[in-house]
């Protein structure tokens, strides 16, 4: 990924020419595939395994912070114990399944609310009320189960639920978040559309005049992005018009802050997207072909001195989320919605995306790479043809 100053000079010749990146290549992804039950119970399953993002670090701020929803349909809580190791658990007790925690919180033991089996933080079965009933029990052998990993990188709490098909968007990750860093705002939702409509949202500047005339485009500019991959992930870059009192600074030391936004999309269910005065982080669950459960947070931006956001900070970061929230997010959210109730029309046959929008191709790509490495796994992956326009070859990942 480039730097600030070497995205600045990148942004400032696109500006200079009318350019904006090109994709080697247009994609036609198969509206099958955003409708399909059997490609939905795919995507499902390779989420159970992948390095999937869990939760911002931010999410767990001391000893006793735990962070508990489904991943791919399973109960899982994430828990920082009182080493400060972050663990992550099957979120299911070991005496009849019930769940032991919900939401966020802090804790110093998880109890079950069923029947009182007592587990410590670090998964360790504690307590069974009247124990002797269990003359047989093993609690060494009955603690919570664990994940097959948990991995921390760039701000985030990576969970792996079952043997990995590959390491996904660990293949290569950029940093991203930062320590000082902090969680003001956070919201669980549900939309009734598929993932992908909102993930490919978020990836193309080529709709930023048409469907954003008065909010983002009076700011930025139409169709101008910078568009880079890193293994599976991609970072698109939105730059502000102020961007061009830029040219004559000094390159060293240069920060783009409150000059650009900065999509990361993290392979293949997670944004983190560098905004003016803010971060927003969106985990985005499949529940089916047309429901995504969305767990979003919002984080205030690095600090000079690591030493967090002063008040003013905080209250721009505020504003910033509610100018995003009354204009932007709602026409996005309008399209989307409008593309979910006409993928039954019978219209497309598939998605044609262009030049301008190769980090949606790039989802697609690496998408069908990794479902089709689940396949030779288990043999029971749906098949739909992806092609790229340039070429005659198909990746094939339909129902044989």
């Amino acid at each position: 990924m480039r730097n600030d100053a070497e995205l600045l000079d990148h942004i400032l010749e696109h500006v200079d020419n009318g350019t904006t990146d090109l994709g080697d290549e247009e994609w036609f992804e198969p509206v099958e595939n955003y409708a399909s039950q059997a490609r939905c119970d795919a995507e499902r399953r390779l989420m159970r395994r992948l390095p999937i993002p869990f939760c911002p670090v931010a999410a767990l701020p001391g000893p006793g912070s735990y962070v508990a929803r489904n991943l791919a349909g399973v109960p899982i809580v994430v828990v920082r114990d009182q080493q400060g190791t972050i663990r992550a658990f099957r979120n299911a007790c070991r005496h009849r399944g019930m769940q032991l925690a919900d939401g966020t919180g802090c804790t110093k033991i998880f109890r079950c609310k069923y029947h009182g089996w007592a587990y410590r933080l670090d998964g360790r079965l504690e307590y069974v009320p009247h124990e002797h009933g269990f003359p047989d029990l093993d609690k060494d052998s009955n603690g919570l189960v664990p994940v097959h990993s948990v991995d921390i990188q760039s701000g985030l709490v990576f969970v792996t639920q079952d043997e990995p098909v590959g390491l996904g968007a660990l293949e290569s990750l950029q940093d991203l978040l930062t320590d000082d860093q902090v969680i003001f705002e956070s919201e669980e939702k549900v939309e009734e559309t598929n993932w992908k409509l909102t993930a490919e949202g978020t990836l193309e500047g080529y709709h930023i005049k048409p469907t954003h005339p008065q909010s983002f485009f009076p700011y930025g500019y139409d169709n101008l992005n910078v568009v880079e991959m890193q293994g599976p992930n991609s970072r698109v870059c939105y730059p502000f018009r102020r961007i061009e009192k830029l040219r004559d600074a000094p390159r060293e030391n240069l920060c783009l802050d409150r000059m650009v936004t900065l999509v990361n999309r993290i392979f293949p269910f997670t944004s983190v997207t560098r905004l003016a005065q803010h971060y927003a982080v969106s985990f985005a669950e499949p529940e089916s072909p047309t429901r995504t459960r969305y767990f979003n947070y919002r984080l205030t931006l690095p600090t000079v001195d690591g030493n967090g956001p002063s008040d003013d900070a905080l209250a721009r970061a505020k504003k910033d989320v509610a100018f995003l929230s009354d204009t932007g997010d709602k026409e996005d959210a309008k399209v989307v919605s409008d593309i979910q109730a006409a993928i039954g029309s019978g219209a497309n046959t598939h998605y044609r995306f262009g030049r301008f929008e190769s980090a949606i191709g790039h989802l697609h790509k690496n998408l069908a790479v990794y479902l089709a490495r689940l396949q030779s796994h288990e043999g029971n992956v749906p098949r739909a043809e992806h092609r790229a326009a340039s070429e005659e070859t198909l990746i094939d990942t339909r129902l044989a």
